[in-house]
């Protein structure tokens, strides 16, 4: 079965340098890096200051509390780490894809609340959901064979690359 590709009429064109941004390997690593970053921040600040981030998991009714901040750090380093290394990644997606989604029903449960309180938790569960798209979106990408510019969906004549649409 041959994949679906953009009708003639109507070419989805890349340039030619964006497409080679886009495929570059260093900008893949600085993406894995950049959607991992609350992730690994939050667990970095969590080991460094211990203490702190158990009284965190106390001030939401987490006990024991050192057992659920070691557990946070476990799963935000080593699922940042994953998806950095593009190694397992819909594991680490998976595990990091968990915790978001836990951390709106523990900490931003807006239905719960009332005011300015309901709409800050809205907010911020309202992202949290985009980062669980976006970590499914690594797991499918990281799937998928790497795009190049040498590929031969370039369009010499045009200096773009013509995208297949899904």
């Amino acid at each position: 079965m041959t994949p679906p590709t953009t009708p003639p009429s109507t070419p989805a064109i890349t340039p030619r340098w964006i497409g080679a941004l886009l495929s570059s390997r260093g900008t893949e690593i600085a993406a894995r890096i950049l959607l991992t970053f609350p992730f690994w921040a939050s667990g970095l600040i969590k080991l460094l200051d211990f203490s702190g981030g158990v009284a965190e998991m106390r001030q939401f009714g987490l006990e024991p509390a050192w057992l659920y901040n070691s557990l946070t750090i476990v799963v935000q380093l080593a699922g940042s780490a994953l998806i950095i290394a593009n190694r397992w990644t819909w594991l680490g997606a998976g595990a990091l894809g968990v915790f978001t989604f836990l951390t709106i029903v523990i900490v931003h449960a807006f239905w719960r609340l009332e005011g300015e309180r309901a709409v800050v938790a809205l907010h911020t569960a309202g992202e949290h959901v985009g980062m669980i798209g976006a970590l499914v979106l690594v797991s499918i990408l990281a799937l998928r064979p790497r795009a190049r510019a040498s590929d031969p969906k370039v369009d010499p004549g045009l200096g773009s690359i013509r995208c297949s649409t899904p």
